[in-house]
């Protein structure tokens, strides 16, 4: 029996870099079909911030719009609304009678409806230091 040289494991993966090659060739030469149109603006989430006060639906609590009323009319403050899917409309009317914007996530492992009041890094703007702008009159 004559062993033939050549013939080997090293052949078989030449074949088979060779045909990956061509495979690869072939896809970087067809153009794609139309590039996604770039937004005017990029699209920037904001940085959610540690909650500053949460509340519950739950019986008893007070409701949303006097839990906001007791927290403070602090213009940096953001209000997100987190809801179960099946509470989707009922958030959506708690968000309408807020008094004040307010962000709505409908989460499918929430349970119930609840809400936080947020300094969010986007929003939240240092204050003005004593004596760093003069007013003149």
């Amino acid at each position: 029996m004559i062993a033939r040289t050549g013939s080997g494991w090293q052949t078989v993966l030449a074949d088979l870099s060779l045909i990956l090659f061509m495979v690869m060739a072939a896809a970087v030469n067809e153009a794609p079909a139309s590039a996604p149109a770039a937004p005017s603006q990029p699209v920037v989430l904001p940085a959610l911030g540690d909650p500053v006060a949460l509340w519950r639906q739950a019986p008893g609590a007070p409701r949303l719009k006097d839990w906001l009323a007791s927290s403070g009319p602090d213009p940096r403050m953001r209000l997100t609304i987190l809801a179960a899917p099946d509470a989707a409309n009922e958030a959506l009317v708690l968000a309408a009678g807020a008094g004040r914007p307010a962000r709505l996530l409908i989460e499918p492992g929430a349970t119930g409806i609840s809400a936080a009041l947020t300094y969010d890094q986007a929003l939240a703007q240092p204050l003005q230091q004593v004596g760093a702008k003069e007013t003149t009159r």
